[in-house]
């Protein structure tokens, strides 16, 4: 079994609230790679730390942890232009650059949720689409399954800063796309979303916000925070000294942030490299092969989203 142990505390949660049991990790691991060896259709990756992620975000229950698996590796193949962009290609790093995402790398202790910031105001998106920025971010998650116990084990926070957010941007936002990230964040990430923190709302949010909202789950709604200009009443959830110095914060500057992520980047080339390989063969599925419409719906039933 090669899983990195996780400290006293980290491992006190797991223990609490994901029914971690220690002594049974590496069978239920066993389990899953035969489950997974049976799946004619599916290319999995099968490192332990990775498939340990997955049982995590599934709380131990390995049908759900077998379904989400199966969502995640057919999202690659449903939703491709989530995935279009490679780690090598320069637009990857180009669109990094902005500090459209990214992920701190500070924590404000040591059972802290994984912090990230999402920028949209920062790219232009008359220039970039919003799938080019969700293709860097979804490289960034393969990295964080692999290495962030915090995030597997304490969950994830968002802060969404729609500062200089433009009528270019709410149009790329279409019924369909909102979908397609709901189900490849909420539904196939083994991710424990802890809460989504809005900042700079400009007029139209709420259409957006209110689409966002009808598909999440129950759990997921009662987690979203809308605070516009009041970042006092956000630092309630998380703390400011993890936050990127233009934010007044104490975790690096945006620049120091994305250099950071993109020498992480270069440290998992070899591992990224090999992830493209995986996703699903649907001629093999036994039963009916998924398709989009399966994922996602048919883009018909959803009605024209409307910006005053």
């Amino acid at each position: 079994m090669s899983i990195r142990p996780l400290s006293n505390e980290l491992a006190e949660i797991a223990r609490l609230e994901l029914y971690e049991e220690p002594n049974r990790v590496s069978n239920d691991i066993q389990h899953i790679k035969d489950w997974l060896a049976k799946q004619p259709h599916l290319r999995a990756r099968t490192d332990d730390q990775w498939l340990l992620a997955f049982l995590r975000g599934c709380k131990f229950s390995l049908e759900r942890t077998k379904e989400k698996l199966d969502l995640y590796y057919t999202v690659r193949n449903t939703a491709p232009e989530f995935y279009r962009i490679k780690h090598t290609d320069p637009l990857f790093n180009e669109i990094l650059e902005l500090g459209s995402l990214i992920v701190l790398p500070k924590l404000a202790n040591g059972t802290a949720p994984r912090v990230s910031m999402i920028r949209p105001g920062s790219y232009n998106a008359d220039k970039y689409a919003i799938a080019d920025v969700i293709s860097v971010k979804t490289v960034l998650d393969k990295i964080l399954l692999m290495e962030d116990d915090n995030l597997a084990v304490a969950g994830s926070q968002t802060i969404l800063d729609l500062d200089n957010v433009t009528m270019s941007h709410f149009l790329q936002m279409t019924p369909m796309v909102i979908k397609k990230m709901v189900v490849a964040t909420q539904d196939a990430l083994p991710l424990r979303m802890k809460g989504t923190h809005y900042l700079n709302t400009p007029t139209g949010f709420e259409t957006i916000f209110n689409a966002i909202k009808s598909l999440l789950t129950a759990k997921n709604q009662s987690r979203l925070y809308v605070h516009n200009k009041n970042y006092e009443e956000m630092y309630k959830y998380i703390s400011k000294d993890i936050l990127p110095a233009e934010y007044g914060g104490d975790g690096g500057t945006i620049k120091e942030i994305t250099d950071y992520w993109k020498k992480k980047v270069e440290e998992y080339s070899d591992f990224l490299e090999a992830d493209y390989q995986y996703g699903t063969d649907e001629t093999k599925r036994r039963g009916k092969p998924k398709t989009a419409e399966d994922v996602f719906g048919l883009e018909g039933s959803f009605r024209q989203l409307k910006f005053d």
